[in-house]
């Protein structure tokens, strides 16, 4: 596993510290998590347009949707 360093500002840190802790982890576990999820966001998006790219023109709704229609809830 590699280092890196960071810079913030110290009351930043020292908050995101006191979470960590209420939450039962490290300040660094969580960095990891959160690079992680950061790291596939770009993959999963690429990976939503080829399957919206290769739906395209192959399905059909059964009717035109007013604004009404599509905001009703």
């Amino acid at each position: 596993m590699r280092n890196i360093t960071l810079s913030a500002d110290e009351s930043i840190i020292e908050a995101a510290r006191a979470r960590a802790r209420e939450e039962r982890t490290t300040l660094n576990e969580q960095f990891r998590a959160w690079l992680a999820t950061y790291a596939q966001t770009r993959g999963r998006m690429d990976h939503y347009d080829a399957v919206m790219q290769e739906l395209r023109g192959k399905l059909k709704v059964g009717r035109s949707l007013s604004r009404e229609t599509m905001n009703e809830r």
